[in-house]
């Protein structure tokens, strides 16, 4: 078994763009990278060959909180894993199911301890503390797991995300200690990424950038952002961030965003991401391409016989034109979910790819200005 490991391989010489490989025991990861949100074991409505075959997904998400209570951990281990489980044989992050935990805002309550709350599959209680949420990744087996930490409100006040921050810390160290005091299940090496949390203030920020960077963990991850702070806010804190924390290991961006969103988090030093949005979206009729962005539902594609997108790797962006993708989804097929959902994955896949052969190239910044502009285009 070895720890994760970053390569890093090309800068931009004009932005904080940088492209590197990342090692698993599961295999390698090219960065910059998106990685599709799979919430229960399954990216919805897509299948492991899809997400091999067309999206070309370098690794994906599980979700602790969804899979602990469903199938629940004694499946899980009696399968081997998720990765066995889900038949999926490159890497997987878990998230430490904190934020879908805190957003339960009606039925949970946090305290030093950790945060008791009710599923809502059937109401039961339940308790998340550090080290049960360790325990619970120990038993999904994801090559890279999250820390509980606490997710503050994007509008939440200074002293609110200060005591935020440092319970976060607390629970930091009690998630290091359960983590170091154990191993993994099946045979191969995990991860621990910590969080930086501190809201829109800076000072709270670098502090726990520095103090997260003292840990030395194989990788880094900024969270509480694109909760609803504006773009620009968004933005600066993120390059904050990425000021204060290592350069030698990735820094994942949790949960943005929009293909904007990304590549300007791209060019300020982020490595990873994830989000909803790809297939969200994508089964309600919104489509990412490489001109912009498409409302299928629109009545201007029903006689428009030409491909999805050709502008991409994908076989289901060629194979099916706008106008039976439109059919499709008024008439509420399965099929439409699909094939907008894996386009646009697609279509991110080939985003993260573009991205890094320009940082390669050493025309990133060029490039990115002229793609966020292109990305928000509404045909």
């Amino acid at each position: 078994m070895a720890a994760l490991t970053f390569q890093l391989q090309f800068n931009d010489p004009v932005s904080k763009a940088r492209a590197g490989i990342i090692s698993t025991d599961h295999g390698e990861i090219l960065t910059p990278v998106f990685m599709p949100v799979g919430t229960a074991g399954s990216v919805k409505a897509v299948t492991q060959r899809q997400l091999t075959d067309d999206i070309k997904a370098q690794i994906i998400l599980g979700n602790t909180y969804h899979l602990y209570l469903r199938p629940g951990l004694g499946v899980l281990e009696k399968a081997g894993g998720l990765h066995r489980f889900m038949g999926w044989n490159r890497p997987i992050l878990t998230d430490s199911g904190g934020y879908q935990v805190f957003s339960l805002s009606g039925t949970r309550k946090i305290n030093e301890e950790g945060c008791t709350f009710q599923s809502h599959i059937d109401g039961s209680k339940h308790l998340f503390t550090p080290e049960i949420v360790i325990d619970i990744q120990r038993s999904i087996g994801g090559d890279i797991m999250m820390a509980f930490d606490e997710c503050p409100p994007g509008a939440s006040e200074y002293n609110y995300a200060k005591d935020s921050l440092e319970m976060t810390h607390r629970w930091l160290d009690r998630c290091l200690t359960q983590f170091n005091s154990t191993t993994g299940k099946y045979g191969y090496s995990q991860n621990l990424f910590p969080i930086v949390q501190g809201g829109t203030f800076k000072d709270l920020r670098k502090q726990s950038c520095e103090y997260i960077a003292s840990k030395e963990a194989t990788g880094n991850a900024i969270g509480g952002l694109s909760v609803g702070e504006p773009e620009e806010m968004m933005y600066e804190i993120c390059a904050w961030c990425c000021a204060h924390l290592p350069a030698h290991h990735p820094r994942y961006l949790m949960g943005v965003g929009t293909p904007w969103n990304i590549l300007e988090c791209i060019g300020l030093g982020v490595d990873m991401f994830d989000c909803v949005m790809p297939t969200r979206n994508g089964r309600n009729a919104m489509l990412f391409t490489t001109r912009g962005v498409i409302n299928i539902d629109n009545k201007k594609w029903e006689h428009d016989f030409s491909p999805i997108d050709d502008g991409i790797d994908c076989e289901m962006s060629h194979s099916y034109s706008k106008a039976y993708l439109r059919h499709l989804m008024k008439a509420k097929e399965f099929l439409a979910y699909t094939i907008a959902s894996v386009h646009n994955l697609a279509f991110y896949s080939w985003l993260m790819n573009e991205a890094r052969q320009h940082i390669q190239q050493g025309d990133f910044t060029s490039w990115k200005n002229e793609m966020v502009v292109r990305t928000k285009l509404k045909l």
